[in-house]
């Protein structure tokens, strides 16, 4: 089972990327999705998380300018990322609480290989 994060790349300042995430490997129920980025130098950040029930929270930099969606059937999680800007650059990684239906058992998955977001004019 694994965490597949895509849709980063290079955008200019004020533009937007919808990075998705989507656990892999099993069928699952998806209790919480999260996503955190590492920028250069910087230590890793919680961005936003989703609840099972739909509740969001975000940092104080991803307030109104962030969306954190999800697709439970799917385990897919979403981050709709508009306005951006410099300091916005990082690795953006997902994590995810869930239960792993076909062993009826919780399982959290970390990060994996993330996706690169650069913004830069």
């Amino acid at each position: 089972v694994q965490l597949q994060a895509s849709g980063g790349g290079l955008v200019q300042p004020g533009g937007s990327l919808r990075l998705s995430c989507t656990a892999s490997g099993g069928t699952f129920k998806v209790n919480a999705m999260e996503w955190h980025r590492r920028a250069p130098g910087k230590q890793r950040e919680l961005v936003a998380t989703i609840t099972a029930d739909g509740n969001t929270h975000y940092s104080d930099s991803a307030k109104g300018r962030f969306t954190i969606s999800r697709d439970g059937a799917n385990a897919t999680v979403y981050l709709q990322m508009n306005n951006l800007k410099p300091e916005d650059t990082a690795l953006y990684l997902c994590s995810a609480d869930l239960i792993w239906i076909d062993y009826g058992t919780p399982i959290k998955l970390n990060g994996g290989q993330g996706t690169l977001v650069t913004v830069s004019s």
